[in-house]
């Protein structure tokens, strides 16, 4: 029987991509006057590719891009600002907030396993306006532990009163959060981005709202096996 839901963060719940542009493309226009030396599309685009995806933290983008475009301000200060402001720039995918009402309403219980800086993290889930939803936020910093290790799961799993079978994990990389996930054995949907067209065998998904047919077949198919 299908429990509980998990979820990923960044590129999963939060469009990361569409935040990230309008962030820092945001944030030049408010810094222009000292970062006039280079166009604003060729800065946004620099960070952008430094970014990585949110796999490189902004301490080493800002270094970089003070050092590349030699910025007469420092790379604390951009990245205080990026701290700061993040926020603010937080854009949910389409259907998130509806997704969510649902699988409340059908009863089961909701988390989110997120890698990443604790107070960062809780500020962007704030910002969404979906803290209430979860039954158990878990954030690597705090845990010391980050996915794809199979502790960070477990944990999530342990503080929601459920077993691993009774869970399904929702997120965008294929290995931090798919093969994580099933190693310690639960199901694992993976969010697909738009423009992501590699084939796999893995349950896979383009839309949050998509998500509530597959809940519901597992849910069905569950029952019927305990049965």
């Amino acid at each position: 029987m299908i429990k509980g839901i998990l979820f990923d963060l960044d590129e999963t719940l939060l469009n990361r991509k569409k935040s990230v542009e309008s962030f820092i493309r945001d944030q030049y226009n408010r810094y222009e006057p000292y970062l006039a030396r280079v166009e604003g599309d060729t800065y946004c685009s620099r960070f952008i590719e430094l970014d990585n995806n949110g796999y490189t933290w902004k301490d080493r983008v800002y270094e970089r891009l003070v050092d590349e475009y030699q910025f007469p301000l420092s790379s604390a200060e951009l990245l205080d600002d990026y701290l700061l402001y993040f926020k603010q720039h937080c854009h949910p995918f389409p259907g998130m907030f509806e997704m969510l009402e649902a699988l409340k309403k059908r009863g089961y219980k909701l988390g989110i396993i997120t890698n990443g800086r604790t107070e960062f993290q809780l500020s962007n889930i704030r910002a969404l306006g979906i803290e209430a939803y979860f039954d158990t936020i878990v954030i690597s910093e705090e845990e010391e532990v980050k996915k794809p290790e199979s502790t960070i799961f477990q944990r999530a799993l342990e503080r929601m009163n459920i077993k691993a079978h009774e869970a399904i994990f929702v997120g965008d990389h294929l290995i931090n959060d798919v093969k994580g996930a099933k190693e310690v054995g639960m199901r694992a949907v993976w969010k697909k981005r738009e423009e992501e067209t590699e084939e796999t065998e893995e349950v896979s998904i383009y839309s949050l709202l998509d998500l509530l047919s597959v809940v519901e077949e597992w849910t069905e198919k569950t029952n019927i096996t305990r049965y």
